[in-house]
């Protein structure tokens, strides 16, 4: 998404409002937090190195959406967009936990991080583990609560406070819904059909994602409730799509692209929408016993890459991406309220989009290239500056 204001010079591009609200926030907490004691503190250090990655296109949406409806309450949005990108780091850092992760945006995460500052107190391996794993709770809990605070501290007024509360509210209810259902399939305990995997993935991503960043622009620039439907109808597809397309770079694409393993789907045994397609396929009795393997490894992951590539289940989870964002279009063709949000859904969609063909260049790329001639190189690499990152502090 380009982050250039709606009206020229009018303001500062989003993203550096957002970011200036996120680091502004942060930097404020941070000596309070170490009155607490130096462990705290550094917490809050570890917690604004998570919020200082990303794209910042969720809180981008809401301000953007804003601007191209005519909104005035620009310095509400951006904080309405930093408390979007709060709950994103949140969610993260709870995601990482749960998926048993150490690597985000390609650098030890805040639990792998929180890891090391335990070895150097001396602490072994259970130990360091036992504190990663408590402070990726903590940090993520702090990351939500700090974005209700900034909903909550919004200067609006109640027809249009109300109403951006309970969208946080229910954005979160929503996402642990999908988060938990995500993690049950996973461990095979609901029979997951392809209609219950776009749920969760809608309820998981959609929501906080794009759903509600839309609906947040349209509630904070004063929308009619109508507009207020089709643009969170709209978030729903572009959400789907992107979960979709996510499926397909968990598995295909490199680790130095993703920033995230690219072995964590195919080892936790995610139900995604590629793996339910896999199952129906003849490819299934070539990889479906190491599916979900604790133990696997960068050579037996490879190998599968290599057999869903060359099967008909990527290409079904492309052409389920491409409808959801045909069903976009008609949306827009066919809305007579969307004229002025059509830019931005659009420069949405072409993201989208464009990181589908993306995601199928890496489909084509594992059906023929070479498999690895030393198998985990790249896990070893990242584990290697993980251990360089404890030494270093």
């Amino acid at each position: 998404m380009d982050s250039t204001p709606t009206r020229a010079g009018a303001a500062p591009p989003a993203e550096a409002e957002i970011s200036a609200v996120l680091t502004g926030l942060l930097a404020e907490l941070r000596p309070v937090a170490e009155r607490h004691g130096p462990l705290y503190g550094r917490l809050w250090e570890e917690l604004g190195r998570a919020a200082a990655g990303g794209k910042r296109f969720r809180g981008r949406l809401v301000v953007e959406l804003h601007d191209a409806l005519g909104g005035t309450r620009r310095a509400a949005a951006a904080r309405v967009g930093a408390a979007f990108e709060l709950l994103h780091v949140g969610f993260l850092v709870h995601d990482d936990l749960i998926d048993h992760d150490t690597m985000r945006r390609g650098e030890p995460n805040l639990a792998a991080r929180m890891a090391c500052v335990a070895r150097a107190h001396g602490a072994d391996e259970h130990g360091a583990q036992e504190l990663a794993e408590g402070a990726a709770v903590l940090a993520g809990d702090l990351a939500i609560s700090l974005a209700h605070r900034l909903v909550a501290t919004v200067e609006a007024p109640a027809d249009v406070h109300a109403p951006l509360q309970e969208l946080l509210w229910d954005t979160v209810f929503v996402s642990v819904a999908g988060e938990l259902g995500d993690v049950a399939a996973a461990l095979g305990l609901l029979d997951v059909s392809l209609t219950d995997a776009l749920r969760i993935a809608a309820e998981k991503t959609a929501r906080y994602s794009f759903q509600a960043p839309l609906r947040a622009g349209a509630i904070l620039a004063g929308a009619p409730p109508a507009l207020r439907e089709e643009v969170e109808a709209v978030g729903l597809s572009l959400g789907k799509a992107f979960q979709l397309v996510d499926d397909l770079l968990g598995v295909f694409a490199p680790e130095v692209v993703t920033g995230k393993s690219a072995m964590s789907d195919l080892r936790e045994g995610k139900a995604t929408t590629l793996v339910l397609h896999a199952r129906t396929l003849p490819v299934w009795s070539r990889i479906g016993s190491d599916v979900g393997r604790a133990d696997l490894d960068e050579g037996t992951a490879a190998v599968m890459r290599r057999e869903l590539a060359r099967s008909e289940a990527p290409e079904r989870v492309v052409s389920q991406a491409r409808e959801e964002l045909l069903a976009v279009d008609r949306v827009l063709e066919a809305s007579s309220l969307l004229s002025e949000a059509a830019g931005v859904i659009g420069t949405a969609r072409a993201v989208v989009a464009a990181s589908l063909d993306d995601a199928l260049g890496h489909v084509r790329d594992a059906a023929d290239g070479p498999l690895p001639a030393h198998g985990g190189a790249e896990r070893r690499a990242q584990e290697r500056d993980s251990d360089r990152t404890c030494v270093s502090e």
